[in-house]
């Protein structure tokens, strides 16, 4: 079982950045893959990023590749998500999310996600 907190969520405007922390708790913290998703008011709940247990392998929406960078400290069972150049279609709760990781290949649908925190809101003003 992990748990999933969120934190870093804010106002920003276009064109500035934010920082996304999630603090998990719980057992074998690096064996999961983590990753981000995002809903926007009216719209499905959408990938964002991922990266593998150890780090070494992410994954990015093209919509915000290049801009956002995802890392993690298992150490600290955390996972962060750096949001540069943010647009107002970037506005959302962004969610982090847990997958046992079984294969190389990483989870990019929610069905792949056994573990969601509460969410923490973006919103970016043009």
């Amino acid at each position: 079982q992990v748990q999933l907190v969120e934190s870093g969520g804010g106002l920003v405007q276009a064109g500035g950045s934010l920082r996304l922390s999630c603090a998990a708790s719980g057992r074998a913290f690096s064996w999961y893959a983590l990753g981000w998703f995002r809903q926007a008011p009216g719209k499905e709940r959408e990938f964002v990023t991922a990266i593998s247990w150890s780090g070494g392998n992410t994954v990015y929406a093209d919509s915000v590749k290049g801009r956002f960078t995802i890392t993690r400290d298992n150490a600290k069972n955390t996972v962060n998500l750096q949001m540069n150049s943010l647009k107002p279609e970037d506005t959302a709760v962004y969610y982090c999310a847990a997958a046992i990781q079984y294969s190389t290949v990483l989870p990019i649908k929610e069905v792949g996600f056994d573990y969601w925190g509460q969410g923490t809101q973006v919103t970016v003003s043009s």
